[in-house]
Order: C-alpha cells, then sequence, then structure tokens
C-alpha cells in the first residue's frame, strides 16, 4: 500500500509540474514580453490561455500536500523542518502572483497595472525556481540534515534553473499551438522563435548537470544512467520531435509531445528515487502512515478522481475551444 499510495503521489507532482508549469512559464514569457505597446498582444494571448485555468491548475499543490502530510507524516516533517525557507519563499510567490494576475485586469490606473503585472510575471519565476531548489534537495539526499544550506547547493540550484527553463519551454510551446489555433500567424512565430531558445537553453543546462550531479549527488547520477536513463532518453526524444513538428503539426500533438518531455524526466527521477523517499535513510514502508489511513486515502482518491476529474477534463477542453472567453475572437 505505501507503494500504491507513492504512486498516486507522484501522479500529483507530475501533474502540478505540467499544467502548472506551464502557467508558470507563461508567466517567464509575460515578464519579457517587452514594454506596454510591443507587449500588448503578446500579453493577451497569454490572459487567454491561461486566464480559465490558471487557479484550477494549484489543485495538484495542494494534493500533494495532503497525500504527503497524511500518506507519509515522517518525511513531511522533516521536509518542511528542513525546507522552510524556499517552501515559505514558493508560497508567497504563489500569492503574490495569484493576486497580481487578477488585480491587473481590474485596476484602472497605469501605475497599478504595472505593479500587477510585474508582480504576477516576477512571482511566476520565483516559484518554480525555489520549487526547484526543494527537488534539488530532496534528490541530493539534503533532508533531514542538510546543514546549513540544504537548498543553497549545486545540485538545488541547478534544479531551481532547471524548473524555470523547462517551465519557459512547456509554455512557449503552448503558446505556440494558441496561437496557431487563433490565427495569429506573428505571435506563432514569435513563440516558435522563444521555445527554440528555451529548448536550446534547457539543452544546455542539462548537460551541465550531468557533472553537476556526478560531484555532488552521485547516487542519484548512477540510477539515472540506470533504470532512469530510458525516460531520460524519451524525454529528450519528445522534446526535439516537439520542436521539429512546431510549425507544421496538430497542435494536440506538439502540446502532447511537450508534455510528454516533462513528464518522463520527472518519471526518471521517481525511478531513480525509488525505493527511497528521502536521501537513503528514508524508504516509502519505513515512512508510511498506517495501513488503514493508506487504504482510507486511496479510496478517498479514487472517489475524488471520480467526482473530480471529468470537471477538470471538461474546464481544459472548454477552455481549449475558446467557450470560456466573453468574446472569443482571434487575438
Amino acid at each position: 500500500m505505501s507503494a500504491v499510495v507513492g504512486v498516486i503521489l507522484f501522479a500529483g507532482v507530475v501533474l502540478y509540474a505540467t499544467f502548472g508549469g506551464a502557467d508558470f512559464g507563461a508567466g517567464f514569457w509575460d515578464l519579457t514580453a517587452g514594454d506596454a505597446e510591443r507587449g500588448r498582444r503578446p500579453r493577451a494571448l497569454i490572459d487567454r490561455a491561461i486566464g480559465p485555468v490558471w487557479e484550477a491548475n494549484h489543485v495538484w499543490l495542494i494534493f500533494c500536500l495532503v497525500v504527503l502530510w497524511t500518506a507519509f507524516p515522517p518525511a513531511f516533517a522533516q521536509i518542511m523542518t528542513t525546507l522552510f525557507v524556499p517552501l515559505i519563499l514558493a508560497a508567497l510567490g504563489i500569492v503574490l502572483r495569484g493576486s497580481g494576475f487578477a488585480f491587473r485586469k481590474v485596476v484602472v490606473r497605469t501605475a497599478e497595472q504595472r505593479a500587477s503585472g510585474a508582480a504576477f510575471a516576477v512571482s511566476s519565476v520565483i516559484t518554480p525556481f525555489f520549487l526547484g531548489t526543494v527537488a534539488g534537495g530532496i534528490a541530493s539526499g539534503r533532508v533531514p540534515g542538510g546543514g546549513t544550506t540544504p537548498y543553497l547547493n549545486p545540485t538545488s540550484l541547478l534544479g531551481g534553473a532547471l524548473a524555470v527553463v523547462t517551465c519557459s519551454y512547456l509554455a512557449a510551446v503552448f503558446l505556440t499551438a494558441e496561437a496557431r489555433i487563433r490565427r495569429a500567424e506573428d505571435l506563432e512565430t514569435v513563440f516558435r522563435r522563444r521555445a527554440m531558445a528555451s529548448a536550446v537553453a534547457a539543452g544546455a543546462l542539462a548537460t551541465a548537470g550531468i557533472f553537476v550531479l556526478r560531484a555532488d549527488a552521485h547516487r542519484l547520477f548512477e540510477r539515472l544512467l540506470g533504470p532512469g536513463l530510458p525516460f531520460v532518453v524519451v524525454s529528450a526524444g519528445s522534446g526535439l520531435a516537439a520542436l521539429v513538428l512546431l510549425r507544421s503539426a496538430e497542435p494536440r500533438l506538439v502540446r502532447a509531445l511537450a508534455a510528454a518531455a516533462v513528464v518522463s524526466v520527472l518519471l526518471g527521477w521517481g525511478v531513480a528515487q525509488y525505493p527511497y523517499l528521502l536521501g537513503t535513510h528514508l524508504t516509502l514502508s519505513a515512512a508510511a502512515a498506517p495501513v488503514a489511513t493508506l487504504w482510507a486515502l486511496t479510496g478517498i482518491f479514487a472517489a475524488a478522481a471520480v467526482l473530480c476529474g471529468p470537471s477538470l477534463l471538461l474546464l481544459y477542453l472548454l477552455q481549449e475551444r475558446g467557450r470560456l472567453e466573453d468574446q472569443p475572437q482571434p487575438v
């Protein structure tokens, strides 16, 4: 049962990284869109692409926290104690990001609009970075007892940088497809170029990460080259295929390939980490709550999947078809 619930927890991580990551990446491109005049249309596309769904995507983060503290309380306590600084900063970023995105649509003064937009855009970079440092601290075995810098080490900084770049790549691919659907050819060209640039940056970081992990997280490095290697290969292949087909393929296929690139590398990390939840000292079974709790949690998850899954699917389908906008039209 501990393995079953571990898979459920990791599924939540994957879903948040994919859907939430695309939202964070959109905020990065909002930050780099340019001044008010040059960035008006790219920001309009970003607003229309993520507006109906950005808040719903945080359900996966809440899901992960609830499963973690219910099913694996010792791990939850150690993670929150050791990595409380980046977690607090990530939570602050989520709050500022949401308020900035909401307020910039309703405030009327230009200065207030700029401040709200800046809060949204900057927080979209800060939040995935600190979440990436948390992942790096866990992956490198620094929880608990990571010294004075469990989140300021080579693996954590690599994780933060990769999180930002990966989110940017994912969002650029999604926005390219969105621009094609809305028949905005100039914006399609803009975001295709950004997808290419972010893919190159992600490849460079991943290459540098090989040497970082070899020196700083040797077990993770060996496991990624062992049982996790097929997932890493699939990730690289899916990411390249998305770039090759970005100009001509069906938008849904391109989005699926970009998402597969992110999902595969996360699966590689999960396989490399197994059977340990933290470091090499706390396994899934050792950290698990009593079996009765795990059974109850699994039942609740099944019920939630039946009740909430169709609603979320309908939300994404309506958003993709532009049915949730006040005035659906090309950008």
